[in-house]
């Protein structure tokens, strides 16, 4: 069973020259070979060995995307260390618990998330050192920096020279490369323990579908510690002697943010790692530069746009029937329209690779339309985390793409029986991608993994053609007074996508009378379109109409509505709870991958939701939801 380390090598005698890291620290990007980046890693494993450390330790990873966070994961699987990888948006906290939890002895850790190590380091009883990537002032005898460790590893390789080689033919393909935790949506977060061998096994299962050229580039924009960054846009990266780009670093997140168009234009990126939340924001800023080049580019822009929808369809049939006549058009409108607007992202990129939640169809025909598909894919942690993607030979919008080689899929009753072709169920797989289990969590191993079969929790459904679609959790249904089951996901990415007065919605039915909504509104569209119709919107008045409008948006899916017919109207929302405040990864209402964390939310509105389950409650007009509008319009 191949190693990840065993990978890195056979690609450095295959590509020594090729760059394989690219990082701007000063006013350019500037590569690193893969003959380079061995000797680096290589050296910065000796250091790591030079201070203590051995094959099983747990090491925690916490920093931004930069080369040394690559080189310090490898440095660490070449002896057999386990890295845990954190994400940058966890609190002190929430670091607390998995240090602990993982039995972490030593921290690697970035400048700008030293602070909270610092805050919680006294409290993990088992955390002999913190690594400082950057400079420290007054460092301890328990810290130690980043540089010093590469110093060390000079020293210790000339002293040792057959260590590192002795260490990495100890590895085998079952030992532990990573533990990295799920965002703990409905408890405490579980420690994912995947495998050198469930890296490379998904490696070559995602290169099934997908073809990576040795002179691609992707620019990492997606955090590292993920494993979907990890597979997709590190190790197959590797695997084809490609190259990968970090991030430009700025003085604040925020510039950081700012950084990427930047970047992207640098390096003219062949394939891009993207989730829904980051797919928005380009697509927003595209229909902004569009708007800000006038009336009339944009009606051609948007002429263009339903033209190349039409004859596209989706994807895999673009072009059949009658639509052919369109082919001419979309030419022009391709030259003269959309090229350009590839231009903003280096004009060399194929595709984006869609992971992450449900990603909306009108944003997947979005960028099909202006020739940089957005190919969604569907995975998750247990599984190392590639499933299933859509892929530029293969791929049918709105689907979650076609499974990964070699992998056994099953759609599962309530009951555990299988299901036909076309019927929903829970998406269960096997394969040598799936986990090794939780981290000292085996009863939530043996819940999940059953006869080597992954219990994903995903309600899904395969259709005639192979293509996988992923409608929602399967235990976070809608369930209705009489039994039946819905997936809300669905409804809820559908309302926010088309309506553009509401900003989230969590839908609730727990064998209710009726589905009921929490919705937090977009306020500032609102306020907007009431002074556009002269409306103070200080007023009653105009409490009145924002609710009206909102509740207008939930009939436009009901009979004779502009979408009626797209989902069953018993899961459409009759009552409506109006929030004041929105579900963020600061008030734990959203977790690190931008889901909401359902349980929490049901929670912390339980008295709401109560309420909307009375017949006063039916009005939207009600006086709860005045007065949630009356205390946003008041601050």
């Amino acid at each position: 069973m191949k190693t990840i380390i065993e990978l890195f090598e056979e690609n450095v005698v295959k590509y020594p020259n090729n760059p394989m890291l690219w990082e701007k620290k000063t006013d350019k990007y500037e590569s690193t070979t893969y003959s380079n980046a061995k000797k680096l890693i290589t050296t910065y494993a000796g250091g790591l060995l030079s201070i203590g450390l051995k094959k099983g330790d747990r090491v925690a990873l916490l920093s931004e995307g930069r080369n040394d966070w690559i080189y310090a994961e490898l440095a660490l699987l070449y002896f057999g260390a386990i890295d845990v990888p954190l994400s940058v948006k966890l609190e002190a906290s929430e670091i607390q618990f998995r240090i602990m939890h993982s039995r972490a002895n030593i921290i690697i850790v970035s400048k700008r998330q030293a602070e909270k190590v610092e805050a919680i380091r006294g409290n993990c009883p088992e955390l002999k050192k913190v690594i400082y990537f950057d400079d420290k002032k007054n460092c301890t005898n328990n810290d130690i920096l980043w540089d010093d460790i590469y110093q060390h590893g000079i020293t210790y390789n000339q002293e040792k020279p057959t260590a590192i080689d002795e260490a990495k033919q100890l590895i085998s393909g079952d030992d532990i490369a990573n533990i990295t935790y799920t965002s703990g949506t409905t408890a405490d977060p579980k420690g994912v323990i995947l495998s050198h061998r469930n890296y490379t096994a998904n490696v070559e299962q995602a290169l099934s579908i997908m073809t990576i050229p040795d002179t691609y580039r992707t620019l990492l924009i997606l955090p590292l510690d993920h494993c979907f960054a990890h597979v997709a846009g590190i190790y197959s990266f590797i695997a084809n002697g490609a190259s990968m780009a970090t991030l430009q670093m700025g003085d604040t997140p925020m510039q950081t943010l700012k950084n990427i168009p930047i970047n992207i234009k640098e390096i003219k990126p062949n394939l891009i790692l993207s989730v829904p939340a980051l797919a928005k924001n380009f697509k927003k800023n595209i229909e902004k530069g569009i708007t800000d080049k006038g009336k009339v580019t944009e009606l051609l822009f948007n002429f263009a746009l339903k033209t190349a929808y039409k004859y596209n369809k989706d994807g895999f049939n673009k072009g059949t029937g009658l639509s052919f006549i369109l082919y001419p058009l979309v030419k022009i409108f391709d030259k003269i329209l959309f090229s350009k607007v590839r231009e903003v992202f280096g004009g060399k990129l194929d595709f984006f690779i869609g992971g992450g939640a449900i990603l909306d169809i009108e944003l997947q025909r979005f960028f099909y339309a202006i020739g940089i598909p957005m190919m969604q894919g569907y995975g998750l942690s247990e599984a190392t985390p590639v499933i299933s993607s859509n892929s530029l030979k293969k791929h049918k919008l709105g689907s979650s793409g076609y499974l990964v080689k070699p992998l056994d899929l099953k759609i599962l009753d309530d009951n555990g029986n299988s299901l036909p072709i076309g019927e929903k169920g829970e998406i269960v797989i096997r394969g040598e991608n799936v986990m090794k289990g939780y981290w000292r969590n085996d009863s939530a191993t043996t819940e999940t993994i059953k006869d080597d079969w992954l219990h994903t929790g995903d309600l899904g459904y395969l259709d005639k053609d192979g293509f996988l679609y992923v409608l929602g959790r399967f235990k976070s249904l809608l369930i209705s007074g009489d039994g039946e089951k819905y997936s809300p996901e669905s409804i809820e990415e559908t309302l926010v996508a088309k309506s553009p007065f509401i900003e989230q919605v969590m839908l609730h039915n727990n064998q209710d009378p009726y589905t009921i909504g929490l919705i937090v509104p977009n306020n500032e569209l609102i306020k907007k379109h009431l002074e556009q119709k002269g409306v103070d919107v200080s007023t009653d008045k105009a409490r009145e109409l924002a609710l009206s409008l909102i509740q207008d948006e939930i009939n436009h899916y009901k009979k004779g509505g502009k979408y009626s017919g797209e989902f069953p109207e018993r899961w459409l929302p009759t009552a409506i709870g109006i929030l004041n405040e929105p579900f963020t990864e600061q008030n734990k209402f959203i977790n690190s991958t931008m889901k909401m964390v359902r349980g929490k939310i049901t929670e912390h509105y339980r008295d709401r939701i109560d309420y909307l389950f009375t017949p006063e409650a039916k009005d939207i007009s009600n006086k709860t939801n005045i007065e949630s509008l009356t205390e946003i319009y008041n601050n």
